[in-house]
């Protein structure tokens, strides 16, 4: 375990580095000039070109390259060039709203998904399977922003029983938050969720068919025990899988949905970034996204072992 460990843990190192590589790569092939944009749009050509020299924006690609990645292992991501505020300040600044509505998400994917799944792997071939099956199909094809916008018009405008916009932090109350975040994290979870329930019910109908079921059943015990003690623990390992894919996706960013609801995330700062070309909060949110991605998948695979002990690391 110890020696998977070690090893799962350096294969990190190069995934890293070619996120890196392509962040800077891509954000470099921008037709937009850095220099143009710190000095403004009443600069001469000869102050850009000073400005260009100054921040050493005409050396060799290769260097620029070096010099920037030695900056990001110092935790310096530059500065933004439209507030002119330090990006990883930005960041952090906006990682709040994010992780809150990643998490209010990711519990509505869990506590609607599994129910449902399992529920329609006991009554496979009913009414009830039927419908969850109708809901699986629903959720992939309905495109998330029509979600939220239906719920903002219903509850919203319609009953106005809940707030559409913004996202306070924790430090104004949890009633508040999860007033807030209701709604966000039922359009981000409803594509998701659908897809999980879909997940869940195969695993389970799988499992539902094995030998040990029927002994289980022989001896007396009741159908919820069945599927949650037999069932639901040997189907883990698919279900954290794309769950913590999910989460993971959504700590990125989650552009529609805090656009939609005005939420202040991380999403949102990528957004502003682009409107106003700002290359190096471009090059930051994307960074951070990616390594937020390659440890959440980490720890996943880390967690295998421990979820399914017929699982053994060599």
């Amino acid at each position: 375990m110890i020696r998977y460990l070690i090893t799962r843990v350096l294969s990190v190192i190069p995934v890293v580095g070619v996120v890196t590589t392509v962040v800077f790569g891509l954000t470099y092939l921008s037709p937009q000039d850095t220099a143009a944009l710190l000095a403004g749009v009443f600069a001469t050509p000869a102050q850009i070109a000073a400005l260009r020299e100054s921040l050493h924006l005409d050396d060799p690609l290769v260097v620029q390259y070096v010099r920037w990645l030695g900056n990001v292992v110092r935790g310096d991501l530059g500065n933004s060039i439209f507030s002119g505020q330090p990006v990883f300040s930005l960041i952090l600044s906006r990682a709040e709203p994010t992780v809150i509505l990643a998490t209010a998400a990711t519990l509505v994917q869990v506590i609607v998904s599994l129910p449902l799944g399992l529920l329609a792997a006991q009554r496979r071939g009913g009414i009830t399977d039927q419908i969850v099956s109708l809901f699986g199909v629903a959720g992939t094809a309905i495109p998330p922003f029509l979600i939220g916008y239906v719920l903002i018009f219903t509850f919203g405008v319609y009953y106005g029983s809940m707030p559409v916009s913004g996202l306070p932090g924790v430090d104004a109350g949890i009633w508040d938050v999860l007033r807030h975040v209701f709604l966000p994290a039922t359009m981000l979870g409803f594509a998701q969720t659908a897809l999980i329930t879909r997940i869940t019910r195969a695993s389970a109908i799988e499992v539902l068919d094995q030998d040990f079921i029927r002994v289980a059943r022989a001896k007396g015990l009741d159908e919820f025990t069945i599927l949650v003690r037999h069932c639901l623990k040997l189907i883990a390992v698919p279900l954290v899988t794309v769950i913590g894919m999910s989460f993971a996706g959504m700590l990125g960013g989650v552009v529609i949905t805090e656009t939609v609801f005005a939420i202040p995330g991380i999403g949102s700062l990528l957004v502003e970034a682009i409107h106003h070309k700002d290359v190096p909060v471009i090059q930051g949110v994307l960074l951070i996204s990616a390594c937020a991605y390659v440890v959440v998948n980490l720890l996943v695979d880390l967690s295998y072992l421990y979820m399914d002990p017929r699982i053994r690391y060599t």
